[in-house]
């Protein structure tokens, strides 16, 4: 039975073929930012408030205005045929029946016209900026046209992290499984890690905040910016006007030694001040995390490789079943906080660990 996500990775790992997982669980470098996205929920405490009456906890709550049911979003992951024959669609679909978000990579093994037409739920596309504009403009209008509310431009990636992993195991996609969004783009075919190369050729590594504003001009739905990890870069992205902010070290595989997104969550909401909603990912495993982040400032979160676990282990129902577990933990942290609604969530709930005095 599994009652963790935890339990989720432990099942993943036995039917996974271990190319394959440590694709998924893998970091840059060293993993030591991917193991501080787990410590850093311990530097933190929860300050419950008792004598409420929680007996009707309401877990909704919006981002950029659209309704979902509870403040945990699927974060954009690529390669799901990689874990289960149905990929995306199979995530999609127990995304909706979870009543949340999925962020859809432009490196999916499925097309995002095909998530699309699978699923009717709110969906945001994350963007690569490619060194062909024509191509990028070309994501951006098709993720419009099909019902995509938002674009998530992930800036942290001008080049892929070294993962050594990925190197040991000559990490190469299998017959029959490409990228989906970008056909006619196709990865390198040589042994080793042809991901790197693909980012390398094909990416731009000159991207500046003047290609923010280009692709804010490209459509009118909204634009958020994920890898953002300092306040200056977060003081730079308002004042460019985008509408959300990711606070994420892409799961640890970018740079190794960059610091763990609670650690820098409180610094950036204070610079945003309300101005564009913030977002974390990196080390959500459990409903208490989710709580901790809401605590610090953060509208939501998004989890990766939790979902990946899922569909990896059972598919669409695994994707949901995990999705579920963190509501319901959530829900019952809550509870066990005194707080009745996600708006009742503020700086006051959470406290550094170690420490008796009470947050400002």
């Amino acid at each position: 039975m599994n009652l963790t996500v935890e339990d989720f990775e432990n099942e993943a790992r036995e039917l996974l073929p271990p190319l394959v997982y440590d694709y998924y669980a893998g970091g840059a470098g060293d993993e030591w930012t991917l193991r501080e996205n787990r410590r850093a929920y311990e530097r933190w405490v929860l300050r419950p408030r008792f004598l409420v009456d929680c007996s009707n906890v309401d877990l909704r709550t919006t981002v950029l205005g659209q309704g979902i049911d509870f403040p945990v979003m699927v974060a954009p992951t690529a390669f799901h045929r990689l874990a289960h024959p149905e990929g995306e669609l199979a995530t999609a679909r127990g995304t909706a029946s979870a009543g949340t978000l999925m962020v859809v990579s432009t490196i999916s093994t499925t097309s995002m016209e095909d998530v699309a037409a699978e699923v009717e739920s709110p969906k945001w596309f994350q963007l690569y900026m490619h060194k062909d504009r024509e191509l990028t403009a070309g994501l951006v209008k098709r993720a419009h046209e099909h019902g995509y509310s938002a674009i998530v431009l992930t800036v942290d990636t001008p080049l892929l992290g070294r993962r050594l992993r990925d190197e040991r195991n000559n990490f190469t996609l299998p017959p029959g499984i490409g990228l989906a969004n970008l056909e006619g783009v196709p990865l390198p075919t040589e042994p080793g890690s042809n991901l790197f190369r693909y980012f390398a050729e094909q990416l731009e590594i000159a991207m500046t905040w003047e290609d923010v504003a280009w692709l804010r001009g490209l459509s009118p739905v909204p634009v958020l910016l994920k890898g953002i990890l300092t306040g200056e870069d977060a003081r730079l992205a308002v004042d460019a006007g985008v509408e959300g902010i990711v606070v994420s070290n892409h799961g640890g595989r970018q740079l190794d030694g960059a610091p763990a997104t609670m650690d820098v969550l409180l610094e950036i909401v204070e610079v945003v001040d309300g101005r564009a909603e913030v977002y974390l990912d990196g080390g959500v495993r459990r409903g208490t995390d989710v709580l901790k982040a809401l605590g610090l400032g953060a509208r939501a979160v998004l989890v990766g490789r939790p979902v990946l676990w899922g569909l990896a282990t059972g598919g669409e129902a695994g994707v949901h079943q995990v999705l579920s577990m963190l509501k319901a933990e959530l829900a019952l942290a809550m509870t066990l906080s005194g707080r009745v609604a996600i708006g009742d969530i503020d700086r006051s709930l959470v406290g550094p660990a170690g420490s008796s005095s009470i947050p400002g």
